[in-house]
């Protein structure tokens, strides 16, 4: 039985043990159904041109944990941005652990989807938001749709911010010879509410991990989201993270996304701009060795007049790793005097490394301004012998000119502590210690 016929069969069981009465079942046998007509992606659609999934297909994942795992804070602090005192909502093997965990409904709800799910008090929000960003023709949007039950639930209402950061930690201790994890999350920031979420999925086993997840964020009037995805996870670990944004009048939504590991990762980031005065930002670093494969698919939707919206990605590739980018802007007739920027620039510091990257505008209206460029290269050899004729070792002047080319990234992450600990996840990638931070 492939992994397609595996899920197939597997959601019969899933839809016997949840309640049929429930708000999203209709959601989730709709979806189901699209997923069975689509099936997992291929080679052959252009948007997966440059990623094959045909090796995870023959692993024989488990789609429920059999066992319940437990573990210890002192296990897994690393993994915690834990130099700030945060809210945190923890996942063991799929399932919620209410021991790492510190929640919160004190003015706003920082807890889970299952609760969201199933009791009455949520029902009107998840009526209005479930759902209603994602996409119903992505396959594995909805494979994830179909088996939606637990992850991150965040609402923040009208005027309000959380008192400190939020954390969403995905863990996999490898009980299982192989998982599927499907985690879902929704993220409301009502109007001119503000939030921070950062967000990791951590594999702590050699065994085969494959994560399908899905992130719903809805910004309203004068909303602030602030967004960071940390990937750095084991070299048997796959991530597919499914990412989309609604966003209304003069709301700031900002996503930063630093890839460091795993075996294949896919970001697909979404942006739909639904008003007017919006400001939408996308920002990641990338850093790869092995044969290890990022890809990034980014979009921006411009549907309203006078918003803005800016791209950085930053890409360092070693050894045998494959780094994609393809990213769109579509501006739509009415949306006159948009500003939009994108921009993909990567250094290759193997011969044996390979970048596929394709930027890309699609441009309705003719009162704009719209650009897109994108770089591949190496090190510049000027610059490599002016630091070293300053008594620079080598390796501390690459990693110098390395750490420059990723710093207007950095820039604008605006948690200090979270700033600080990307920095020495960069300089660990490079093999080097530094003295200073950016």
């Amino acid at each position: 039985m492939d992994l397609k016929d595996k899920l197939l069969s597997s959601f019969l069981a899933f839809e016997n043990n949840i309640d049929l009465d429930n708000p999203v079942h209709e959601v989730r046998s709709e979806a189901i159904k699209n997923f069975e007509t689509k099936g997992f992606p291929s080679k052959r659609e252009e948007a997966w041109k440059y990623t094959s999934l045909n090796s995870l297909q023959k692993v024989d994942f488990s789609i429920f944990p059999k066992t319940e795992s437990t573990l210890e804070y002192k296990d897994i602090k690393k993994y915690f941005i834990h130099e700030i005192d945060t809210y945190k909502i923890v996942f063991i093997d799929g399932v919620y652990s209410s021991y790492l965990s510190e929640t919160t409904h004190d003015g706003v709800d920082v807890c889970l989807m299952s609760s969201a799910l199933t009791k009455p008090q949520y029902r009107q929000v998840i009526d209005v938001y479930f759902n209603k960003a994602a996409s119903k023709d992505e396959s594995l949007t909805t494979l994830n749709t179909a088996f939606s039950k637990e992850g991150a639930y965040i609402y923040i209402p009208k005027n309000k911010m959380p008192k400190k950061p939020i954390q969403i930690l995905h863990l996999a201790t490898g009980n299982e010879s192989a998982l599927l994890l499907q985690p879902r999350n929704l993220v409301i920031a009502e109007e001119n509410a503000e939030l921070q979420v950062i967000e990791r999925h951590q594999s702590l086993t050699g065994n085969e991990v494959l994560t399908n997840s899905v992130t719903e964020i809805f910004a309203a009037k004068d909303a602030i989201v602030d967004y960071y995805k940390v990937q750095n996870d084991a070299n048997t670990a796959s991530l597919i993270d499914n990412t989309y944004i609604s966003q209304k009048d003069n709301s700031v939504v900002r996503v930063h996304t630093f890839s460091f590991g795993g075996k294949l990762t896919r970001n697909n980031l979404n942006f739909y701009q639904n008003g007017e005065r919006i400001d939408s930002t996308l920002k990641g670093v990338t850093i790869l060795g092995e044969k290890q494969h990022v890809d990034h698919h980014t979009l921006v939707h411009h549907a309203q007049p006078n918003c803005e919206s800016h791209q950085d990605y930053k890409g360092i590739f070693g050894e045998q790793s494959t780094g994609v980018f393809n990213g769109k802007i579509i501006v739509d007739k009415i949306a006159q005097k948009t500003n939009a920027f994108q921009q993909n620039n990567n250094v290759l510091i193997s011969d044996r490394a390979t970048v596929n990257t394709k930027p890309q505008l699609e441009i309705f209206a003719d009162d704009v301004k719209c650009s897109h460029g994108c770089t591949v290269g190496q090190l510049d050899e000027e610059a490599m012998f002016y630091l070293q004729s300053r008594g620079i070792p080598k390796k501390e002047a690459s990693a110098l000119l390395m750490y420059a080319f990723a710093n207007n990234v950095l820039e604008s992450v605006r948690i200090p502590e979270l700033k600080s600990r990307i920095n020495k996840l960069i300089a660990n990638k490079l093999g080097v210690r530094l003295g200073f931070d950016l």
